[in-house]
């Protein structure tokens, strides 16, 4: 499962490769909490990276379940 987070006031974002055995729905859980509480969002990538984002700094979470379906070429 891939993450994107994109971060106020910051023109890249946090891209984010997470085990394939990572919880969709209790990854947004996590995120909606973080964000509601003003706290910090802690994620662990694959290779077991740490990363902490603050919740008020977040602009967008683009989560891609990595069903392996990607779009290609013109609509």
């Amino acid at each position: 499962m891939d993450i994107r987070i994109g971060v106020v006031n910051t023109a890249k974002e946090l891209a984010l490769e997470l085990p394939e055995d990572t919880d969709g729905v209790a990854l947004k859980a996590d995120v909606e909490a973080a964000v509601g509480e003003g706290s910090v969002l802690w994620l662990t990538d694959a290779k077991g990276r740490t990363v902490g984002v603050p919740a008020d700094k977040i602009a967008y979470i683009d989560i891609d379940p990595g069903d392996g379906i990607k779009p290609f070429g013109f609509s």
